[in-house]
């Protein structure tokens, strides 16, 4: 089988009339306090690619509800982001196991397999008994003993696959059976989903409480960003690489996406993991996000130091659940993590139908 690639999910933002725009209410403008930060170009996006909404979009369909829209109580739309992030998953017949030191690391796509065979001294394609039948697996070659080795020997493997692999940028992943484990070897980041490796990331809401209501900070990504420019995002969120704690990797990229200083991100608070599987042509993501709630003082206002944020705006926590459930403007994966927040801050009644089905898919990923 040919290997093959899907496009990047396509999320289209509902089209906004200038008239439209207009019905934002000052009342809530007021509440969106604006942080705007420079972006720097690091990296072309496609123009079509790039979502075209803005603030004012955000503010009318947070605060619109139209009279055949959806009850609050409704969690269809909830189930649905769920969903966006586990695709494919009729599609696994379709990967084999890749097994080292015994242990099934990752899943490779039958068509990807294709491009590793020329690697003879790096990976070994045969067949291993899985208690019932044989079945295809990839190994290292045996000639690779060590995490630094196998590290090396992949690492030139993937260069040398060039494009087939885009996104590249040196930044490396640890592999391991689950959290926490030896690390078999380290994996470029942009290389991951091809090897079907879990990755693990960390991300944080930052929230604020005024007279009673809550309020989450949200970024707008650059339009410059690689994936998913002009989105929607959390306050801080980030891949975690090889060789730094998740708390670590936190309040780095605390400083370096929002300004918020380690005598404030100390205080972030961990609150557990949400999980998903996607599957995309060739490619098999399986994702751990680590998530964290962070606490701010009022008069806090975020500032991004890296260039991947355009700006900041604080929004009522009902307003970003409305946004969640109507349109596709936040990244897929941002959406779990803040409907996790909204069940651990009660925005999600407990007796409401189908509660513990949708927390149950958040954590495992089945939404059927």
């Amino acid at each position: 089988m040919a290997c093959f690639r899907l496009p990047t999910v396509a999320i289209s933002p509902l089209p906004v009339s200038a008239s439209s725009r207009r019905l934002a209410r000052p009342r809530i403008r007021s509440l969106l306090k604006p942080s705007s930060c420079n972006a720097r170009r690091f990296g072309s996006v496609a123009a079509s690619t790039v979502q075209r909404f803005d603030w004012d979009d955000v503010v009318r369909i947070a605060e619109e509800a139209p009279e055949d829209d959806d009850p609050p109580s409704d969690l269809r739309g909830y189930f649905e982001k769920v969903r966006l992030c586990n695709r494919g998953s009729e599609l696994k017949s379709e990967f084999v196991p890749f097994v080292v030191e015994d242990q099934i690391v990752g899943y490779v796509h039958n068509g990807f397999l294709g491009h590793l065979r020329q690697f003879k001294e790096v990976f070994t394609i045969g067949l291993h008994n899985n208690g019932c039948h044989d079945e295809t697996h990839v190994k290292f070659h045996s000639s690779l003993i060590t995490p630094e080795e196998r590290t090396r020997a992949v690492g030139d493997a993937i260069k040398c696959l060039g494009e087939l692999i885009p996104g590249t940028r040196n930044e490396l992943y640890p592999v391991t059976s689950s959290y926490g484990m030896p690390v078999f070897f380290s994996l470029e980041r942009a290389a991951a989903p091809y090897f079907g490796i879990k990755a693990y990331g960390v991300h944080m809401n930052g929230y604020v409480e005024m007279d009673g209501q809550k309020f989450l900070w949200i970024g707008k990504r650059s339009v410059f960003k690689p994936t998913y420019p002009g989105m929607l995002d959390h306050l801080v969120a980030g891949g975690l690489p090889y060789g730094i704690s998740c708390k670590d990797n936190l309040l780095k990229e605390c400083e370096e996406e929002a300004g918020i200083p380690r005598s404030v991100s100390n205080f972030a608070t961990s609150v557990g993991a949400v999980s998903y599987m996607d599957i995309d042509g060739c490619r098999y993501k399986r994702d751990v996000l680590f998530c964290y709630d962070l606490k701010l003082p009022a008069e806090f206002t975020p500032k991004n130091e890296d260039g991947e944020v355009d700006s900041f705006r604080l929004v009522p926590v009902s307003h970003v659940a409305n946004v969640i459930r109507r349109t596709g403007f936040f990244k897929p994966n941002c959406s779990l993590v803040i409907i996790d927040f909204l069940f651990r801050h009660g925005f999600i009644s407990p007796d409401n139908h189908g509660y513990l089905k949708l927390l149950q898919s958040l954590r495992s990923g089945d939404c059927s």
